[in-house]
């Protein structure tokens, strides 16, 4: 059985799941789905051809499958697919996409933080956290495990690579390679990810073929797509070396820069961390 609040208005045709919360004054129209066991909060507002996964909470006040903001918007069918067990907090907007058949997605396992804007065309995979009032523009791909920080914009077309940590109060205007730490208007790469990499149990061995992508693509003063060519040939074995060679490789915007640093010096700045063990360790990889 569901648990549906007399004041919450659902349309004929809207399509819920077993077990599913539905609080006051919540509206959900016709053309949404939820699956089951999914929690829709009071004054919450589901619109367009919107799916929610399986255990999803829909926190107060959000605003979900709206109209795009996209003023090339024509009246297509379009779509919204929020994945399974996410938590998207206060008065997040996700806007329907733009252009015939074409879907925003959020992935499995997500957290949006309340205030954060999702739009038109955007793609969010698993385990992604969007900390308050991050924004991302429209056809902005997010991978796996990426954090962004709080009063974030992301500029439209851009992709952040999986395991990325981006600090708050950033901006964010080229494609940021994954497994990578930075911060900062503009933004500054600070190294690898090393806590992060640590915390989902990437193996020493490609932390350190992970170091030497970046030392090759950022510090080698090679050309790109010369040491792209080299770590494909060199690092057969990583998988996630083969991952930032393909993510490098793909990129329409071009990848986010050291800022103020010179290419093959001592003055690229360490990764942001608290930990003198996980400086040390970075040190260590940068010398070998």
């Amino acid at each position: 059985m569901s648990n549906i609040h007399p004041t919450a208005i659902i349309e004929p045709g809207a399509k819920i799941g077993k077990n599913v919360t539905i609080e006051a004054y919540a509206v959900i129209k016709g053309t949404v789905t939820l699956e089951d066991e999914v929690v829709i909060k009071s004054h919450v507002y589901l619109d367009g051809n919107t799916t929610v996964g399986l255990g999803t909470t829909i926190w107060p006040g959000a605003s979900i499958g709206t109209k795009t903001q996209d003023r090339k918007f024509k009246g297509e069918t379009t779509y919204v697919v929020i994945g399974k067990h996410c938590e998207i907090r206060e008065f997040v907007t996700i806007n329907s996409s733009c252009q015939e058949g074409s879907t925003v997605k959020v992935g499995d396992h997500c957290l949006i933080m309340a205030y954060s804007h999702v739009a038109h065309n955007c793609e969010i995979g698993n385990h992604v956290i969007l900390s308050n009032n991050a924004a991302l523009a429209g056809h902005v791909i997010i991978e796996d495990h990426v954090i962004i920080g709080g009063m974030t914009p992301v500029h439209q077309f851009v992709r952040i690579g999986r395991f990325a940590m981006v600090g708050g109060f950033s901006r964010i205007t080229r494609d940021i390679p994954p497994f990578t730490i930075g911060a900062g208007a503009p933004y500054r790469l600070g190294g690898l990810n090393l806590i992060g990499l640590k915390r989902n149990d990437f193996s020493l061995e490609e932390r350190k073929a992970l170091t030497r992508a970046f030392k090759l693509t950022y510090r080698s003063g090679l050309h790109l797509e010369d040491a792209l060519k080299q770590l494909a040939e060199e690092e057969k074995e990583s998988p996630s070396v083969a991952h930032w060679v393909r993510f490098c490789r793909l990129s329409k915007r071009g990848l986010i820069s050291l800022e103020g640093i010179t290419k093959g010096t001592k003055e690229e700045p360490a990764p942001v961390s608290t930990s003198t063990e996980e400086l040390k360790e970075y040190e260590t990889l940068l010398e070998e």
